[in-house]
């Protein structure tokens, strides 16, 4: 097909003219590269291109060569993601042109899964056109445009399917294509597809600058938003994320689990953002040689092995390791085999926090000493406002972004975080002098170089004492001996400690996404009581990120671009399935299905 062929039915590039957003769907993996081309040339092109493939991880086999004569083929195989399930968002142009690569078993259930609004779909074949054609009803936005390749019994089942969905087939329809718009005379679907935030102003107030706050305080600056960003401290990244770093990695354990899904998106996610940073010449203080996990038992080592197998997970991704293979990779003697992240390692919080304001600085407003004890709406904005009821900022979207403090000031039903003291342990230099990279299992290492080893960190779940204590240090050395023997035979030589209260969850799942309006909620209790999350009254401009317990550093880039997509109407960067596990308002919802709501 032709590149001309390819476009014509979608009416482009007439269609993104001057528009915010243009999305486009493809299911035969052939798109990108053309329709980035066609946008490039077009001097009226919409402001952001979305490219949403689907395709199953075979696809992800053949990148397209670096030596191409096209600079984009290029620059796409620089970018190409690792042969992994699940949703992979890809940035060109600085942002301008995206594309959201969802990798499945199966491409048609793999489009099912996905949360998004779009222009224009181009389509392969589907051996079930009905529910195909209903996936596309619920992403459809007003006149959105089909071409669909389809021919004998497949043509005339996919025509029904697209007309009994809504869709009306035009007369460019040949034997082997169809062509539709999306023009429905009934309604066709429970809710609509998401729609920007009703901003009149690209204005946004962002509570909280640690690593979740300075994430999406980065990733609105860079759609073109003017942030004020608020925190009670003289500097950013001064509690949790003021830590001298921290390890960061996926999780893979015998199941796929919706937690180690969501942490192999934010991980990746995580990588390539670090990178951009990294290329605009900030530096993270990240280690670059990769992490290693130390197993429970040799039981569990065995375990994730045939798993990582199963799973056919690749090299770059995870590693199998016997005992021998960690010792190696160590450098230190390890008291078990386990797995290696190549990708994994450790990062200083505070640098990732200071190249995000600073790579945005032009439209970021720091609002320093600054601390927000109250908000309200006044049925247009969000205000922020001081202990004497001061008005601090306001603006049309707020972000709570404020750890411990976020629940109590939306006032989410129920108390859904609680605080856990953290108390991490700096040893000197030659407590693990031969250790080569970060150590996870039981507990933690970090080799600092000439600063010795952070390990750590206590768990002490609602205890407020800020306070160092010897019986935690000496819990941090006892834990992290059980991975690596010779820590038990070291001098106990101890240089620093620090404390810090990490935000969780009773469920141990963060807190991402629009709030949930539970008043209106309260009021309708008896017909929500077998609601969806899409069905929840909402909050107008508020969201949270917050509650990250200890992966704060694997999931704040991924908060902040699913809030900067749900703020913007852009499709999401990971399955709804995940983002309903995450969703602030999943409390709400469990309490409204168990009757636990009455009405106000």
């Amino acid at each position: 097909m032709t590149e001309s062929e390819l476009f014509a039915p979608h009416d482009l590039p007439a269609r993104w003219r001057r528009t915010r957003v243009f999305t486009f769907v493809d299911t035969t993996f052939s798109a990108f590269l053309p329709l980035w081309q066609r946008w490039r040339d077009d001097e009226e092109r919409c402001d952001r291109l979305h490219v949403v493939a689907v395709a199953t991880r075979k696809a992800l086999d053949d990148p397209p060569s670096t030596d191409d004569a096209s600079p984009l083929a290029s620059e796409l195989a620089r970018a190409w993601p690792m042969r992994v399930a699940g949703v992979h968002r890809l940035e060109f142009d600085n942002g301008r042109v995206v594309l959201t690569l969802a990798i499945g078993d199966d491409a048609q259930e793999m489009l099912s899964k996905l949360w998004l609004r779009a222009d224009a779909f181009h389509l392969d074949p589907a051996d079930d056109p009905r529910k195909l054609c209903k996936s596309l009803a619920r992403f459809a936005g007003d006149g959105a445009t089909v071409c669909a390749n389809a021919s004998g019994p497949l043509h005339s089942a996919m025509r029904r399917a697209l007309e009994s969905s809504g869709f009306e087939c035009l007369s460019e329809a040949s034997d082997t294509r169809l062509v539709a718009r999306f023009a429905p005379r009934w309604r066709v679907r429970r809710h609509e597809p998401p729609l920007p935030c009703a901003a009149t102003m690209r204005e946004a107030i962002v509570i909280g600058a640690g690593l979740a706050g300075c994430a999406v305080s980065e990733r609105l600056a860079g759609r073109g938003w003017h942030v004020t960003l608020i925190d009670r401290h003289a500097l950013p990244a001064r509690d949790a994320s003021g830590n001298p770093a921290g390890v960061f990695h996926p999780i893979v354990w015998r199941d796929d689990s919706v937690a180690a899904r969501l942490t192999r998106a934010g991980f990746l996610y995580a990588l390539r953002r670090w990178q951009a940073l990294e290329e605009a010449d900030h530096d993270l203080q990240r280690s670059g040689a990769g992490l290693l996990q130390i197993a429970d038992t040799p039981g569990d080592a065995d375990a994730l092995a045939a798993a990582i197998a199963r799973f056919a997970y690749p090299s770059d991704y995870v590693q199998p390791m016997t005992r021998e293979d960690a010792l190696r990779i160590a450098g230190a003697d390890v008291a078990r085999g386990g797995w290696f992240f190549p990708r994994g390692g450790a990062i200083s919080p505070a640098s990732v926090c200071a190249a995000q304001i600073a790579d945005a600085a032009a439209r970021i407003t720091p609002r320093m000493n600054t601390e927000v004890t109250c908000i309200a709406h006044d049925g247009r904005n969000w205000k922020a406002f001081d202990s004497s009821g001061g008005e601090i900022a306001s603006a049309p979207v707020m972000v709570l972004a404020n750890a411990h403090d976020a629940a109590p000031l939306a006032g989410l039903y129920g108390a859904p975080t609680r605080s856990v003291r953290g108390q991490l342990t700096v040893l000197h230099p030659s407590a693990l002098d031969d250790l080569r990279v970060p150590i996870v299992g039981e507990g933690y290492a970090v080799p600092l170089g000439a600063d010795g080893t952070l390990v750590g960190a206590t768990y002490d779940i609602d205890d407020p004492d800020g306070g160092i204590r010897e019986d935690g240090h000496m819990e941090n050395i006892e834990r992290v001996a059980g991975m690596l023997p010779e820590l038990a035979c070291a001098p106990k030589r101890i240089r620093a400690g620090r404390v810090a209260f990490r935000c969780v969850t009773s469920d141990r799942m963060p807190m991402i996404g629009q709030l949930a309006d539970e008043n209106a909620a309260r009021r309708d209790a008896r017909h929500l009581s077998g609601a969806w999350p899409l069905d929840l009254p909402r909050m107008p401009g508020l969201y949270g990120a917050f509650a990250f317990g200890s992966r704060g550093l694997v999931w704040a880039t991924l908060a902040a671009e699913l809030i900067a997509s749900q703020i913007e109407g852009e499709p999401w960067l990971i399955e709804r399935e995940l983002a309903d596990a995450i969703d602030p308002a999943r409390f709400l919802l469990r309490a409204l299905r168990h009757g636990e709501m009455g009405a106000a």
